[in-house]
């Protein structure tokens, strides 16, 4: 029956035109899909899957992924993602894993142009699409028997459905494939009919908490048939899912250890700005803003990211963060943004894009942490101080250590990142018909603008390492202007930013804002974006502080001895290697105290000559701040990492006499790191 199967996906491939809907040739503007009534218009539109293209450093990160784990998982990783997978009509792992791949390598395929990628992907979309039932149900039917390495949680659960919805949706965007927009409507009457007796945590308390990427992809239909029956079951979703809204306004869990799963959380935080879309309440977008702000007050480091190790584990720099809360979190603050142009939103996307994530994930994309800390200073095989341990390899590098879902799940990371560095613009009520560049990163971009002309922008930068930023426009040479307007975003870190075009200075800004250019376009037009980066400080856990500039979160430079381990205790559970990570310089530094008012004059920042194309690593460092630190000798380590932080700043504490000046290097290039310092009193 399997054969068969795959023969028809695979007649299904050769044979299935994936054209563009004929609406978009007649509309440029149709690919853009914004919210129809009564849905409230967002203010940012996303683009097809394809328009915008990664260049310099970022292309790199995505060229990785390919050559990495994300282009190679099906060999790496054969008992879960090789033929047996359920969503591939095998008697395999049928939850979450499978999906999660995808969900990262489509749109990786889509946006490097990869046929080679294109076609691994295929398979999994068109024996998806096959399995619909006349029900409208789709996706693994039949449960299996449990065995070492393979996951068979209920397979009707709706939760891994969620994740494929996703990836449909990416498919159709990059293809108009119109079976995706079938599939759907048919599966979407299916859950209503089915909800009310089979609720979203019916069968795994999972879908209850990420209903909200359901609920996302419920409303993008609607936006495309019209269909009222999505909004009554739009509701039906949103009553089902956990009340975030009420949860973050009215309740204090978020100061709670172990009140929420850290994945729960990172996913489920976008559901009531989803909401919001249909039932425009101030509410939802207030709940979001306190749980935010709850989650960094509690919870929150200086990566971007929170104490989540599974579960919610407060502020202490060495309990961990789970790979899958980064890459989820930025898909929700992705989505976020889109809904409501908040900067903050962008902002706290880029904290977590340039810190956390290549922190995580190895040079070559082959290897993961599971969980990383703040203050990190060796990788072994130990249990820890975290809410859950697998075997202690958590914090160790490998394909497989801790927990497999991150080595399935970490792939959307950069593809979903790059996708949505662009957007076209929309305002209340009207669209503008323009574009925005609202996070930033080398990359060009191709869309539809003003009066349905096309157009590209060239976006030509080092940031986050560098300042400026220069956008290059080209049209086709019949076109002689065209009007339009060009958002950008100015970061909160920015006390002044300066806009130029072609050359002459056009305005400054303060930060925390979005800025318009709206003028006649001609090809050959240039804007360049200068975003001065000084260095502040953050407080944290312990009175702690992190040093911090732009985007940039700086950490210790920590020498660093690189050991692979081969796991013949349990190769099936966390992989064949993996690799510990030892310090070969001393790490138990307190930063000298500097008041805010003479941090510029008391520090020193280098710049490599030039970024490198490859920036995350020790050997690539772009840039260093040095300062003044004295070691703290009682500090040392404890349960194999980074004893108690001492408390800022402590009358009496003993220190070493001399004072010395410690090299910070951006933390995305660590390992081995101290991101969260002490502060020490300046001898007189």
């Amino acid at each position: 029956m399997r054969i068969i199967s795959l023969l028809l996906i695979c007649f299904a491939i050769v044979n299935h035109a994936h054209a563009q809907p004929e609406a978009i040739k007649k509309n440029p503007f149709a690919g853009y899909i914004n919210n129809r009534k009564p849905l409230r218009p967002n203010p940012y539109i996303e683009l097809p899957l394809g328009a915008i293209k990664a260049q310099g450093w970022l292309k790199e990160m995505l060229v990785r992924q390919k050559n990495g784990a994300s282009g190679h998982l099906d060999e790496l990783y054969p008992l879960v993602m090789g033929p047996r997978n359920g969503w591939l009509g095998g008697d395999g792992d049928q939850w979450e894993r499978g999906p999660y791949w995808i969900d990262g390598l489509l749109p990786l395929a889509y946006l490097l142009d990869d046929q080679e990628l294109i076609a691994k992907t295929k398979p999994w979309v068109e024996w998806a699409i096959a399995s619909q039932q006349p029900n409208g149900y789709f996706g693994p039917l039949k449960d299996y028997p449990q065995e070492a390495g393979v996951q068979r949680d209920n397979c009707q659960d709706w939760w891994p459905k969620m994740v494929m919805l996703k990836i449909l949706k990416q498919y159709y965007s990059a293809t108009g494939d119109q079976r995706v927009i079938s599939l759907m409507t048919r599966y979407f009457k299916y859950q209503l009919q089915q909800l009310p007796i089979h609720p979203l945590d019916h069968w795994t308390f999972w879908a209850r908490y990420r209903g909200g990427d359901n609920l996302m992809v419920v409303y993008w239909l609607y936006n495309i048939t019209g269909d009222a029956f999505l909004l009554k079951l739009a509701d039906l979703l949103h009553k089902q899912t956990f009340d975030y809204t009420d949860g973050f306004l009215n309740t204090n869990f978020l100061s709670q250890e172990g009140s929420i799963h850290c994945v729960n959380l990172a996913q489920g935080i976008k559901e009531p700005l989803i909401y919001y879309q249909h039932h425009a309440d101030p509410k939802y977008l207030q709940a979001v803003n306190k749980g935010m702000a709850d989650i960094r007050r509690y919870n929150g480091m200086a990566h971007g990211l929170y104490g989540g190790d599974e579960a919610l584990h407060g502020n202490n720099p060495t309990q961990g963060s789970e790979l899958c809360t980064a890459v989820e979190m930025m898909f929700s603050l992705e989505s976020m943004l889109g809904i409501t142009g908040g900067v903050a939103y962008a902002d706290q996307l880029e904290k977590i894009a340039f810190n956390a994530l290549p922190a995580q994930i190895s040079d070559d994309f082959m290897g993961r942490q599971y969980f990383q800390q703040a203050n990190q200073v060796q990788l072994t095989r130990h249990i820890r101080n975290f809410d859950v341990n697998h075997g202690g390899t958590d914090g160790c590098i490998g394909l497989l250590t801790g927990y497999p879902c991150c080595t399935s799940n970490m792939h959307q990371g950069w593809p979903k990142f790059t996708q949505n560095l662009w957007y076209a613009t929309g305002a209340p009520g009207r669209p503008d018909r323009g574009l925005a560049a609202l996070l930033y990163s080398p990359s060009e971009v191709r869309a539809f603008v003003g009066n349905g002309t096309e157009v590209k922008f060239v976006e030509e930068t080092d940031y986050p390492f560098r300042e400026t930023i220069k956008f290059t426009l080209t049209t086709d040479e019949k076109v002689k202007s065209v009007a339009f307007p060009f958002h950008l975003r100015i970061p909160a870190w920015c006390a002044k930013a300066t806009v130029s075009v072609n050359g002459k200075r056009w305005k400054e800004s303060a930060g925390n804002q979005i800025i318009v250019v709206s003028r006649e376009w001609k090809s050959g037009d240039v804007v360049e974006l200068s975003l001065p980066m000084h260095v502040f400080k953050n407080q944290w856990y312990e009175n702690s502080i992190s040093v911090e500039r732009g985007p940039l979160t700086y950490a210790l430079k920590v020498g660093e001895e690189w050991k692979k381990v081969v796991n013949d205790k349990d190769p099936i559970d966390y992989g064949k290697q993996y690799f510990e990570v030892r310090p070969t310089t001393p790490w138990n530094y307190g930063l000298v105290d500097v008041p805010d008012a003479k941090m510029e004059q008391s520090i020193k920042v280098t710049q490599a000559k030039q970024v490198a194309n490859y920036p995350w690593n020790l050997e690539n460092v772009p840039s260093e701040i040095r300062l003044k630190a004295r070691r703290i000798p009682s500090w040392q380590l404890y349960n194999e990492m980074a004893g108690p932080i001492p408390y800022s700043i402590t009358y009496g504490m003993v220190t070493e006499k001399e004072e010395e000046e410690v090299i910070l290097v951006p933390y995305g290039c660590t390992t081995l790191r101290i991101s969260q310092f002490p502060v020490l009193r300046k001898r007189d």
